[in-house]
């Protein structure tokens, strides 16, 4: 990654080392989480909020968050008490002049940013690195003013600071790689794991992540399927939380501005378009859980468990070949069901008295039924963790019959799934949204705003995802990929689902 050449002799070894003076302006949750990450690490931390009383009860909370560490025995009383006393309270920007690197975390704004960068560029000395914590302001935007813009480096946090690992290092366009490398060893020295991101529109996480979202209001704008469904199909895949209920978490009104700052800094871009379903909840007020309710009145209950199969388990025939009919091979293996494998089939799935179970190529069932003239036809979702999924998502042509509905409900039971039936929607669930977020990880490679090795660590680190984008890559094959958003593409005719350069490059290499 380039970065623009400087005169200034960055001292990185100072800026570094435990000693470095280090202040923080914002004391809320994500400056004080800050703060006591520092501290740990060994420096002398001014922590200073414009509020007045609020950087001492940041403080306070702080020592009250370690006196809990010491009673579960994760920490000594003596290193807690040598962290207290490295952590004191600022009352001006002017007290901390002496600081070797200023973080500042205040109000996700432009200009009150901006105005604070231009007076510590003023007050610091020449050799002071200053850091905004910002989540999806532009670096290059806010050094725009400052005399030396070179030592600015975007140095995002996730909440909670103290446990989450990740650090995303943000280079502006002035941002001098002497800076940049100084940030990078700093956050290895406080623990964390950096990776570089140029400054671009929601930088790597929030860029990725959008499809998360985006997919599953998709669905639930054309009637798929409920909140509930669509969580359990996705939790099925190994995420941690369904996407209603994380956005239930986070708060609607503010998973919507994120929605709306990312497409509005892309001018537009039809992938980033915000929901009609969202703007309903926050028009509602129902804003999530701080408000108890939002997709769920409270919090969600525990889905029911699988039901138990009825009869003798099925035999089946296995057809087509490639990555995902190899995972059903495993799974029917592990499960103790007899198969009859068919590679040479011209499609991928399983087959049972009749009736053909497609893995989704992003084609609805009705589709394919009426292409392949077979009436008796269903898709089911990608099955990506097969060992640790309760639920699978299937979609059934319009003709077929009671007992092949029934008959693909058990044969799914067997496979240890709950049949998630949803509207014959194109890609169902689990398949669209995890190409999506392939497809956006791509785009960020090919445009330059990170690696692949970065948006990987960046999305398991930061997100927890069960695996990164390019894992997935490799696990599906860009072919796999590719066809499904180009199905996508052809159901919607919308420039969102249009192929990623890097993976269309990577399919015609074979």
């Amino acid at each position: 990654m380039s970065a623009a050449s400087s005169p200034t002799a960055w001292r990185v070894l100072n800026a570094v080392s435990a000693e470095a003076p280090v202040a923080v302006i914002g004391a809320g949750v994500m400056g004080a989480g800050i703060a006591q990450v520092a501290a740990q690490a060994g420096h002398p931390v001014q922590l200073m909020d414009a509020r007045e009383g609020a950087a001492l009860a940041a403080i306070g909370k702080i020592g009250q968050a370690l006196a809990g560490l010491v009673a579960k025995g994760r920490m000594a009383a003596e290193e807690r008490d040598a962290v207290m006393a490295r952590l004191q309270a600022a009352d001006r920007v002017a007290d901390l002049a002496g600081a070797a690197l200023v973080v500042e975390v205040i109000i996700e704004q432009l200009e009150p940013k901006r105005a604070l960068l231009k007076e510590l560029d003023a007050l610091l000395a020449p050799d002071a690195l200053i850091a905004s914590n910002t989540s999806s302001i532009s670096i290059t935007a806010l050094a725009n003013g400052m005399a030396t813009p070179q030592r600015l480096v975007g140095m995002h946090f996730f909440n909670p600071v103290p446990l989450m690992k990740l650090v995303e290092v943000v280079w502006g366009a002035e941002t001098d790689a002497a800076a940049a490398s100084a940030i990078e060893q700093l956050a290895r020295r406080w623990g964390k794991t950096p990776v570089h991101a140029r400054s671009t529109p929601g930088f790597i996480v929030n860029r990725i992540a959008r499809p998360y979202y985006a997919e599953t209001l998709q669905v639930l704008q054309e009637q798929g399927g409920p909140p509930a469904l669509v969580d359990r199909a996705l939790r099925s895949a190994g995420f941690r939380m369904g996407p209603c209920e994380l956005m239930d978490l986070i708060g609607h009104d503010t998973n919507a501005l994120v929605t709306q700052s990312v497409f509005e800094a892309n001018f537009g871009d039809k992938r980033f378009q915000p929901s009609l379903v969202q703007r309903a909840l926050v028009d509602g007020g129902r804003l999530g859980r701080k408000v108890g309710k939002g997709f769920y009145d409270g919090v969600p209950e525990a889905p029911p468990p699988v039901a138990a199969p009825i009869g003798a388990a099925p035999g089946v025939t296995l057809a087509g070949q490639g990555p995902l009919v190899d995972r059903l091979a495993g799974w029917l293996t592990h499960r103790g069901l007899d198969f009859l494998a068919a590679p040479d089939q011209d499609w991928q799935g399983l087959a049972l008295h009749g009736l053909e179970l497609h893995l989704t190529d992003g084609r609805c069932a009705a589709a394919l039924a009426q292409q392949r003239r077979q009436p008796s036809l269903a898709v089911i979702d990608w099955p990506l963790a097969p060992d640790r999924a309760d639920g699978l998502a299937i979609a059934f042509a319009p003709r077929v019959d009671g007992m092949h509905r029934e008959a693909a409900r058990q044969l799914l039971r067997h496979l240890g799934w709950e049949p998630l039936e949803l509207r014959d929607i194109p890609g169902l669930v689990v398949a669209r949204t995890i190409a999506m977020l392939v497809n956006e990880a791509a785009d960020a490679v090919w445009q330059g705003v990170c690696d692949a090795e970065a948006a990987d660590t960046a999305m398991k680190l930061g997100v927890n995802y069960p695996a990164g984008p390019f894992e997935w890559l490799a696990a599906l094959g860009p072919a796999t990929v590719a066809a499904m958003l180009d199905a996508l593409f052809n159901s919607y005719r919308s420039e969102r689902y249009r192929v990623s350069p890097l993976l269309r490059h990577q399919v015609w290499a074979g």
